[in-house]
């Protein structure tokens, strides 16, 4: 069940789109909610909290995994010990309740003190977030990450306005495959955000090339602290 107490609450409603409901984690560091998160994991999630090498790792990992479990339980109606997740061929988790898979999809995403949470009646789905940061390497990863046209305008700005570009795009595009759901074996040259998207639009329909039968909806996420974004497949 979510918390009543909100002063020990650490995530909170970012936005709602239709059905898809997105949450903001914050990942600062705080003795007391990572305590809190820790009591919320399993064994085996445990387990691989200990395997991370680093504190911001453990951080984040604890962090969006209770949030995820605490938010799953209260829309499947279970307590926190019936929830654990397993994973699909390409790597992508989903939760099972008593041996049951359950329809709710979701995804997680997280970047330094920032992660995001997608939840969704049922539907593929994915959200990706980046803090914006100075990276002298974006030209070199634009050739690789992006199409023809997405290349030349990246290439036509320079400075902050060079890097909020590309990491929007790059959102969008992260967003995209998490939510098809076939890990890294796509190739995210292969097709472009929608020109109104790169025109400055919050919101897009969207087919993939090969997939022309299945529509997405994207929605900008970004704010002044990084930049994000969420697809989910839809009906027309």
């Amino acid at each position: 069940m979510i918390h009543d107490n909100q002063s020990n609450v650490w995530w909170s409603p970012f936005k709602r789109i239709g059905d898809v409901e997105v949450f903001h984690v914050d990942l600062a560091p705080n003795q007391r909610f990572e305590a809190a998160a820790f009591g919320c994991l399993n064994s085996n999630e445990r387990i691989r909290w200990r395997r991370f090498m680093f504190p911001g790792s453990k951080r984040r990992f604890a962090l969006c995994r209770a949030a995820l479990r605490q938010i799953l339980c209260h829309r499947a109606g279970c307590v926190n010990d019936h929830l654990t997740f397993q994973e699909s061929e390409y790597g992508k988790p989903f939760a099972v309740v008593d041996g049951r898979k359950l329809q709710i999809s979701f995804n997680v995403t997280h970047s330094g003190q920032h992660g995001l949470l997608a939840v969704a009646p049922t539907g593929r789905l994915g959200i990706d977030i980046e803090e914006r940061m100075n990276n002298r390497h974006i030209d070199l990863l634009s050739e690789t990450v992006f199409g023809p046209n997405e290349r030349t305008e990246i290439g036509s700005v320079e400075g902050q306005l060079k890097i909020a570009m590309f990491f929007n795009l790059w959102t969008v595009k992260e967003a995209l495959v998490k939510a098809l759901g076939v890990g890294m074996s796509l190739d995210t040259s292969g097709f472009e955000v929608p020109v109104n998207m790169r025109r400055g639009d919050k919101r897009a329909v969207f087919e993939f090339p090969h997939l022309p039968d299945s529509k997405w909806q994207i929605e900008d996420l970004s704010n002044r602290d990084f930049a994000a974004a969420v697809a989910f497949e839809f009906k027309p």
